[in-house]
């Protein structure tokens, strides 16, 4: 996915001359959800998604809560589209067999949590989901996708970039009209400070605060040379300083981006002497000689009050019950 273009922060020129695209593709997407028929799992649905086109921090936030749910006993199974994968699905993934090319790389990533399913048909992933004995549905995206009926859905808002302009894209960020968005939300996600005044649209929303966290370990006192493919790498390059670690330079990809061979060694000699680092969902896409020579930095959320959280999953879950 090609890198956001800067003008989606602003109302310039360039975004009003693509805002007629962006009404007609906000006006299609709406036609979508008014026509569809969306199938309703015998399991709760919980989607995780967001509102802007590329990455606000949805996978690590899809993570937390899977993570939760299986600690409270719900053998809960994750659904994705497979964003840069071959199969269509419906997949279960194995990591063990398939690579990033094949089932995309959050599918791949998750696997590691729970048992995790793509297919670009959401509502046979489900059906084949509920086959499979799960006790919920936790989707990775697909808050846009009216094929399968939620029980819970949650935006997700990167606090560093808010809605940027607030266009429909290609005018701006935005994958549909923001009220229209909001308004099939049950809550807000904000991920870091709020940097852009995002929270003065969410008035009557429930907002969850939470800050990403990485995890430094092995890297304290030592220099590193970060490199990332995600949906905005400045966000992974924001978590360095004050972490205790020499950053040494910096290379940004687009996301999902595939590393070529070339592309890798050329970051080896950028390196020099230091360490290489990446993100989980960048380093997942690596193969295995690769991945034994960088090093992943892993990342966590932390929930300001989980209770509220905790609150939102309770009724999802006791709601489809009986």
């Amino acid at each position: 996915m090609p890198r956001a273009p800067d003008f989606w922060r602003r109302r310039g020129a360039a975004a009003r001359l693509l805002a007629p695209l962006g009404c007609v593709y906000g006006v299609a997407g709406a036609a979508r959800c008014a026509l569809a028929r969306p199938y309703r799992a015998s399991v709760p649905v919980i989607c995780v998604g967001n509102l802007n086109a590329g990455g606000a921090g949805k996978t690590p936030v899809v993570a937390s809560i899977a993570r939760m749910l299986a600690a409270r006993g719900v053998a809960v199974h994750l659904l994705s589209r497979g964003y840069g994968g071959s199969a269509t699905g419906p997949l279960r993934v194995d990591p063990a067999r398939h690579t990033a090319a094949e089932v995309g790389d959050e599918p791949l990533m998750l696997a590691r949590l729970a048992p995790s399913w793509v297919a670009r048909d959401r509502a046979s992933g489900a059906r084949a989901i509920e086959a499979a004995g799960a006790q919920a549905i936790l989707m990775d995206d697909g808050l846009q996708n009216p094929s399968l009926a939620k029980d819970l859905s949650l935006i997700v808002v990167d606090g560093g970039y808010g809605f940027g302009n607030r266009m429909v894209m290609p005018a701006g960020p935005l994958r549909e009209n923001l009220a229209r968005g909001l308004a099939r939300a049950d809550a807000v996600v904000v991920l870091g400070p709020d940097e852009t005044g995002a929270g003065k649209f969410l008035a009557g929303k429930t907002v969850l605060a939470a800050e990403p966290l990485s995890d430094f370990t092995g890297l304290v006192g030592k220099s590193v040379f970060a490199f990332a493919g995600i949906g905005r790498p400045q966000k992974f390059f924001d978590h360095f300083p004050g972490s205790g670690v020499t950053v040494t330079g910096t290379r940004s990809f687009p996301d999902h981006h595939p590393y070529t061979e070339a592309e890798l060694n050329g970051l080896v000699a950028a390196a020099q002497d230091a360490i290489l680092v990446t993100t989980e969902k960048d380093w997942i896409r690596l193969s295995p000689a690769w991945q034994a020579r960088v090093h992943v930095l892993p990342l966590a959320i932390e929930w300001r009050d989980e209770s509220q959280l905790r609150s939102l999953l309770d009724r999802a879950l006791e709601a489809r019950r009986g």
